[in-house]
């Protein structure tokens, strides 16, 4: 016990450093801009820098330092450090004033800046309660907020109650000065993440108006969600409420809406919240997720994908999970981005099925410490405090810069981006202190407050229903306790994990003899959770190989089942274009030939379709990853893309890229190839062989194709064995009789019959 104590304060004082380092650097060489530049190690003032489009909207005349003074506000508190809390109170109410002539976005102002005040203010208010501090405190940040709620409230003025996206500070959004008011598209998102803080305004100020607003923008998206699927989409029109874009997911776009409907029934009491939330969780859970991936779909087609890659902001959906007391997604979701952020050292902006990069931006987002931190929580798994330290580790290693920390513009090449978001400070530090406290260690009980999606802390005190009766379903109105849900059972989340642990490649199985599947979803097998994988091979036959050289392979889950049928030796052509993602250019060369095509850029499944079509009579895919290996890295098997697959009939198989390499080589050397395609047990040479009959001669005069010189060609025939009682050792046998004959050949080419 007093080991996890010294960690505990250990990693606790290193996250204070570093957000000492980071908050500091701000007060240092940005305040009062609204922004800090580590890189350049000054303050980020909207217009003298590049615009970077909706987060600027949110900048501009010190809004900004609110969400950073408030955050530091809120984190001094959490650490008893009350003298600096109540500074940075005065200093607020000091220096930041609302009647600027800016245009600034809704839902950013809405959870950095209105967020921030009430959080800070219920902070202060707790202080003066308690007779220790801020008696001077006379409500002026609540003040404030209210005046920032007046001051946004002209954007829900629209026909269907859905809030314009921006709207101008001093002259609203009707106004000729306002500059705004043209818009006619919002996210779903930027509309529907508004409850909280308004319904907490109007709580804490007694004026239901910010509420009455914001349950009418909710209403709007609930009443527009697609009936057949209860899905919503990601854009909407403001004014007539039709959907813009259909594509529905849980990442961009739509991500708080959904928080916000599960977080609003816990802070205001409201059934109706939380029976929406639970329509829309379970068309999430039978159409988005698909464990451990969660793929956007489309919300009136909803078993179609519509993308094969997901973006970061989806990271905060296990937390949400965990709030639902759903823990067996939540956590194959987790450790799905785990193993990503093992591979980039953070989460990529945006990264395919297959795990590879797709946009590689890291805004230093806080998503997932978030999850780690309700997973732990909820579980009391050390698993998930070493999570946490991975990433104060690498932040510390990859982040910091001498003027706080860096966004990383591209995680492949680790290079630097010149900002610092304020959410960065608002959540991400938060998050990860709480991870490594006991709730005895903090001034407030911290069960007490609903985090908003900017991590600000609002009171559940603010609900004005009763609790549930005896008549009502308690489970259905309560956050599940997993020691309720899964008594005495620590190694719950370890069972679940473990399926996942080698997911994106990185890393290698204690025992080289278990083989297990990496489940991929969207690509990856749904077959039981311990069912091993049978391996095939890709032998190479002809010369100067003759069998020699055989390659472990992956098998897929459509396709010829090579355990069943034979499918006999074919030579090899590379697809063109090589990932096979777009018509296929060589088809001619790849008539009756097998392809060989790069993974990535599209689903297996696409790309064997493709060269089906092409003519081809099997593939080989090869891994985009660059140094993996079988030897290294466990196989796992392919499966389709959601559609129906029996219109696949080849043969296909999967190699890592070390062997793909060596395979690549040898058609660039010999030009021709001719593999087999067959269950590794089955190999020719080794015991209990497939029964083929395989016959080998010397071309005869005048047989020769024109360049090919006669005393190195040897004709491979393959015929199909009429009877049962032949084996694969004579087709061995006859493989090692040639391996002499073409040795002798080499020695003495006139030798030759």
């Amino acid at each position: 016990m007093l080991h996890i104590l010294i960690y505990f304060i250990f990693f606790r004082d290193q996250i204070l450093e570093m957000f000492d380092h980071a908050y500091n650097s701000y007060m240092d060489y940005a305040y009062p801009a609204d922004e800090l530049m580590p890189l350049s190690c000054r303050g980020r003032v909207r217009g003298l820098e590049p615009n970077r489009g909706d987060i600027d909207d949110s900048l501009g005349n010190k809004l900004i330092q609110i969400n950073t003074n408030c955050c530091f506000m809120c984190f001094e508190q959490l650490l008893n450090k009350l003298d600096e809390f109540e500074e940075a109170v005065k200093k607020t109410v000091r220096d930041v004033k609302f009647d600027n002539d800016i245009v600034v976005s809704v839902f950013e102002t809405n959870i950095r800046v209105l967020g921030g005040l009430l959080g800070a203010h219920v902070m202060a208010d707790v202080l003066k309660q308690r007779g220790e501090r801020m008696q001077w405190y006379r409500d002026e940040l609540l003040h404030m907020a209210k005046e920032l709620g007046f001051r946004l409230l002209p954007a829900f003025n629209t026909t269907s109650g859905l809030p314009y996206p921006r709207v101008n500070l001093r002259y609203g959004v009707v106004s000729p000065l306002s500059r705004t008011g043209t818009e006619s598209d919002t996210c779903t998102a930027c509309a529907g993440t508004m409850i909280l803080e308004f319904a907490a305004l109007s709580r804490l100020s007694g004026d239901p108006i910010f509420e009455e607003n914001a349950r009418k923008a909710m209403d709007v998206l609930w009443e527009k969600r697609q009936r057949g699927s209860d899905l919503v989409g990601t854009v909407i029109n403001i004014h007539n409420g039709d959907w813009v874009r259909r594509d529905s997911g849980v990442g961009a776009g739509i991500d708080s809406y959904y928080e916000y409907l599960m977080k609003a029934y816990i802070l205001l009491g409201d059934k109706v919240y939380l029976n929406r939330f639970n329509t829309h969780y379970s068309a999430i859970m039978k159409y988005i997720s698909q464990p451990p991936l969660l793929l956007n779909v489309h919300m009136h087609n909803p078993t179609v994908n519509v993308r094969s890659w997901m973006d970061s902001l989806l990271a905060f959906f296990p937390g949400l999970q965990v709030l639902r007391g759903d823990l067996k997604p939540a956590i194959e979701t987790h450790e799905m981005l785990y193993q990503v952020t093992k591979q980039h050292n953070f989460l990529p902006e945006a990264f395919t099925t297959e795990f590879r990069v797709h946009w590689g931006q890291h805004p230093l987002r806080p998503e997932f410490a978030e999850s780690t931190y309700f997973l732990y929580k909820a579980t009391g798994d050390p698993y998930y405090l070493k999570v946490g330290q991975s990433i104060v580790e690498k932040l510390n290693t990859h982040a910091r810069v001498p003027c706080g920390f860096a966004a990383v513009q591209d995680v492949r090449t680790g290079t630097h981006e010149d900002r610092m978001d304020s959410f960065f400070l608002a959540e991400m530090f938060k998050y990860l202190y709480l991870l490594f406290s006991e709730k005895s260690q903090l001034p407030i009980n911290i069960d007490d407050y609903i985090f908003t999606t900017e991590a600000h802390l609002l009171p559940v005190s603010l609900s004005t229903t009763q609790p549930p009766s005896h008549e009502d379903d308690l489970f259905s109105y309560s956050c599940p306790s997993a020691q309720t849900l899964f008594p005495n059972n620590p190694t719950f989340a370890k069972t679940i994990r473990d399926s996942y642990k080698y997911l994106t490649g990185v890393g290698r199985a204690q025992q080289a003899s278990s083989v297990r599947w990496l489940k991929l979803v969207a690509e990856v097998s749904h077959t039981p959770e311990h069912e091993e994988v049978v391996p095939l091979i890709v032998q190479l036959i002809s010369p100067p190989f003759l069998g020699q050289t055989v390659f472990t392979a992956g098998p897929a889950k459509f396709g010829t089942d090579l355990t069943k049928q034979q499918h006999g030796v074919s030579s090899i052509v590379k697809s063109v274009p090589y990932t096979a993602c777009g018509p296929i250019e060589n088809a001619v060369e790849l008539q009756g030939h097998i392809a060989l095509a790069l993974r990535g850029d599209c689903m297996f499944a696409a790309k064997a379709r493709r060269l089906q079509e092409a003519g081809a009579t099997g593939v080989i895919f090869i891994d985009h990853r660059e140094g993996s290996s079988s030897a290294e890295t466990p196989l796992f098997q392919m499966v389709g893309d959601g559609e129906p697959t029996d219109d696949i009939t080849v043969p296909l198989a999967f190699l890592f890229s070390k062997e793909g390499a060596t395979l690549t080589a040898a058609l660039e050397e010999h030009h021709n190839v001719d593999v087999l395609l067959l269950p590794k047990e089955k190999q020719l040479g080794k015991e209990k062989p497939e029964k083929l009959n395989i016959k080998f001669r010397l071309a005869k005069e005048g047989e020769l194709a024109e360049g090919e010189t006669e005393s190195t060609t040897i004709q491979l025939v393959l015929e199909q064995s009429e009877t049962d009682t032949e084996t694969n050792n004579e087709a061995a046998s006859l493989i090692r009789e040639n391996q002499e004959t073409c040795s002798s050949l080499q020695k003495d080419p006139e030798s030759s019959p």
